[in-house]
């Protein structure tokens, strides 16, 4: 088990292979845990980890990471533990790719570095799409089984970060449309289907920003074969040389 601690923050990650760096975000909502690539329609750790540095990171609170809780938390947050991580592991540039709750997590690290970030692929990016109360129920769902271990946060410190998370109105939560098309990063958006994760939010960073490639059919049989290609291609095109 590795672990990187920051102050009272203590994020758990596992690297696997040699290379350039790949950082993974996993899905899973506010629970997002390297453990849940095992469940998705194919493991990037296990496609990829014979050809780049592929860190796997559980966001704080989830998984086997830990961190206080406060009423300013939100986006940023997370983005501030992701770049902590890739400092302390001596990542100067990476690529990036995220599932779910990843898509934001990636445009929020877009915009803090985008020097630093030399492509991203999104997996089924969730985003809003008259399912804010979706989100709610997850957020909730995750609070419940996690308040226990944070005897002084109170309900109204609670709400806001709830609030933080999901009450805009951008339809990635913490970016809009302005801001995707001002992302020059070469992206791989791979197209979401369901509540969580619905096409529009897919669609919309594919046809706003300028240098996108977008897989509509990659979750089963000959079209998770070729989309598996089309993203270690992609890797492969970005990767700087």
């Amino acid at each position: 088990m590795t672990n990187f601690t920051q102050g009272s923050v203590d994020i758990h990650y596992d690297e696997y292979g040699s290379g350039f760096p790949l950082l993974l975000i996993a899905p899973g909502g506010m629970r997002s845990a390297a453990s849940f690539w095992e469940s998705t329609p194919w493991n990037p750790i296990t496609q990829l980890a014979d050809q780049y540095r592929v860190i796997a990171m559980d966001q704080r609170n989830a998984g086997r990471s830990t961190a206080p809780v406060s009423a300013e938390d939100g986006w940023a947050t997370y983005t501030a533990d992701q770049l902590a991580l890739m400092d302390h592991l001596g990542c100067e540039q990476f690529h990036l790719a995220g599932m779910c709750i990843g898509g934001p997590y990636i445009m929020g690290l877009i915009g803090a570095a985008p020097e630093r970030v030399a492509s991203a692929t999104l997996f089924q990016t969730i985003g809003l799409d008259e399912n804010r109360h979706a989100f709610y129920d997850m957020f909730d769902d995750w609070e419940a089984a996690i308040r226990d271990a944070h005897p002084d946060v109170d309900e109204a410190a609670w709400k806001q970060f709830r609030s933080n998370m999901y009450d805009g109105d951008n339809f990635l939560f913490n970016v809009d449309r302005d801001f995707v098309a001002s992302v020059q990063t070469p992206l791989l958006v791979l197209l979401g289907n369901d509540l969580y994760h619905p096409e529009s939010s897919s669609r919309i960073v594919h046809d706003v920003a300028p240098n996108s490639t977008l897989i509509e059919d990659w979750m089963d049989g000959d079209a998770r074969a070729a989309a598996m290609e089309q993203f270690a291609a992609f890797l492969a095109e970005h990767t700087p040389g």
